[in-house]
């Protein structure tokens, strides 16, 4: 008996027991999050909205940390972000082409009210007076827009009869616009501000257009690794709670509240554009600014 009666010392039956929610409680979720290939302003909208998700799903998820890279993939390296990377999520407009149908899954709640799909151009100040003269499409489709390599714009102005030089990457086309290579450049409102600043202002002779504001269906959302079903309930489940709740308004109005007015864009000029890459759920998205 004297040798059971050792095996037995310190041993107790809740050394069998399953984990009680209170260790499951404990138990933290390490999310790997890639803010790459974007700018300063969405990288810093887009964590703070994942943030709010992961908070708004705690109870029944448990406790959480980001593990954030904000490494640049060029070109269709992108499309590797899961399969090669091994990231959990990212944000990206819905229906990027370098994705196909088994690459991803996709929760369909927009973080930005199609912020980024209210363009506007990015030029050399010596042709302001022709940004000016425009009234229509007709006379923008006869300049050049500059599209870094591989981004779905260049798909959507040229399936919209636009003049397109798709070439280089995000981090010389301001080199190429200031060359004359092309004509402008455009970008979402939620971040025109900041790439401006950050990029073109370093490059003499640029400005901000102040007559178009070019409009196209492009909404941004979660992907999520298609190995990872349960972080893609618990994105979906918080996106979900954070607009019931007004959360996910309350960061829009904090960072673009006042976007409107910051860049006069019920001033503009508006060009609606089809977007033929688009889920059919988000087709009919049209330019609303009373809805910003």
């Amino acid at each position: 008996m004297l040798p059971l009666l050792l095996l037995l010392v310190g041993f107790s039956f809740a050394d069998l027991a399953p984990a009680s929610d209170v260790e499951r409680a404990e138990a933290v979720t390490t999310v790997d999050f890639w803010n790459g290939n974007r700018s300063q302003a969405r990288q810093v909208y887009e964590r703070e909205v994942l943030e709010a998700v992961l908070t708004a799903t705690e109870d029944d998820f448990g406790a959480w940390e980001i593990t954030e890279s904000l490494d640049d993939y060029p070109g269709d390296e992108e499309s590797r972000v899961f399969a090669e990377k091994g990231h959990d999520l990212f944000v990206t407009i819905a229906g990027n082409q370098k994705f196909g149908p088994d690459d991803m899954l996709v929760v369909a709640e927009p973080l930005t009210r199609n912020l980024l799909g209210y363009r506007i151009p990015i030029i050399r100040e010596t042709d302001a007076g022709v940004f000016a003269a425009i009234e229509d499409e007709s006379a923008l489709k006869a300049l050049r827009h500059g599209i870094p390599e591989t981004w779905s714009d260049a798909t959507i102005f040229r399936h919209n009869g636009y003049t397109v030089v798709e070439e280089g990457d995000f981090d010389d086309v301001f080199d190429r616009l200031r060359a004359g290579r092309f004509d402008y450049s455009a970008f979402g409102v939620n971040e025109v501000l900041g790439v401006f600043e950050r990029r073109a202002s370093e490059r003499p002779g640029l400005t901000i257009d102040r007559q178009l504001l070019l409009f196209y269906p492009f909404p941004l959302v979660f992907y999520v690794n298609p190995q990872s079903p349960e972080l893609a309930d618990r994105i979906e489940q918080g996106m979900r709670a954070i607009i019931t709740s007004g959360r996910l308004d309350a960061i829009f109005d904090r960072h673009y509240g006042d976007i409107v007015a910051r860049l006069g864009l019920d001033q503009r000029t508006v060009l609606v554009l089809d977007n033929p890459l688009v889920p059919e759920r988000y087709k009919n998205l049209k330019p609303d600014l009373n809805a910003l």
